[in-house]
């Protein structure tokens, strides 16, 4: 499967996570994209690192960009970013890309791109590993879905956060970068790797998704797509939309409620509208430990 990692000259964790890749394995250079070179892994053949100068989550279908402009057809991305909140707290997040109501930060309207559940669990399972062996300060944590841009591929964020002091540190950049690199040799040496862990569509809770980083510490399951409650109650989350999610969430075995961040009446509602559709709402006691 061949893997797109893109950075941004714009965007200071960015370029400090992919200084990382680059000194922490060996690469080969190949063709300019922006004017900027692109890496191939020298091992991992299937793996690229590309470099675009504006904002990337306004950079739209960079997978057939890149087809057209250099003939790698991806089937999978990884976009290497910052992470900015109100509260500073310094953090190393993984999230899928997409839009439950209006494209307000790029990609489309009420729109997902396939979420990448074994990569993205996989990937942050190692960055708690490397950042506790490293004594990183950082929390370690899913984000739900947010944001552009929109890709025909499978894609994945993962952001060094929350403040410009954080984005130029390199300690922090180093562990994602490692961790990137140990998640993508795995997959590469083993493509089932991942197949007993049991793939879920979250719903409920806060940005941070709380329970769900909590599971995926804890137990044999993935997360693709998670739907935050600050979006049901914006009114965002309707039949179709509980459609698009599913089906943009790559073998999705059922879904997992956070029970505890929702209200009774929609915990009942959730569960009766996927029942009727044939998927399994699930709980904590019915997947494995790690």
């Amino acid at each position: 499967m061949t893997i797109l990692i893109i950075s941004s000259t714009e965007d200071t964790a960015s370029s400090n996570i992919k200084k990382e890749l680059l000194q922490q394995s060996s690469w080969d250079e190949k063709d300019t994209f922006y004017d900027n070179t692109v890496y191939k892994h020298s091992k991992m053949k299937n793996i690229h690192i590309a470099t675009i100068n504006d904002s990337m989550i306004h950079h739209e279908n960079i997978d057939k960009e890149i087809e057209e402009k250099l003939g790698i057809k991806p089937k999978q991305a990884i976009f290497l970013s910052r992470h900015r909140s109100k509260t500073g707290e310094p953090t190393l997040t993984a999230h899928p890309i997409g839009n439950y109501g209006k494209a307000q930060f790029g990609g489309k309207t009420r729109t997902l791109p396939k979420s990448s559940p074994h990569i993205m669990t996989y990937l942050i399972r190692m960055m708690k590993k490397n950042a506790k062996q490293a004594k990183l300060y950082h929390k370690v944590c899913l984000e739900v879905t947010h944001h552009g841009p929109y890709l025909d591929i499978p894609a994945l964020f993962v952001e060094v956060g929350s403040t410009e002091e954080e984005w130029k540190k390199q300690k922090p950049a180093k562990i994602v970068a490692k961790s990137i690199l140990e998640t993508l040799i795995s997959y590469y040496n083993k493509e089932n790797l991942f197949k007993e862990s049991k793939v879920l569509l979250g719903v409920g809770g806060g940005h941070y998704a709380p329970r769900f980083t909590d599971v995926v510490f804890e137990k044999k399951a993935s997360f693709g797509h998670m739907i935050p409650k600050y979006q049901i109650e914006a009114g965002n989350i309707d039949s179709e939309m509980l459609e698009k999610a599913l089906e943009a969430t790559p073998e999705v075995k059922g879904v997992y409620l956070h029970r505890k961040a929702l209200k009774k009446s929609q915990i009942s509602e959730y569960k009766k509208w996927f029942q009727e559709i044939g998927t399994p709402v699930i709980s904590s006691k019915d997947i494995p430990n790690l």
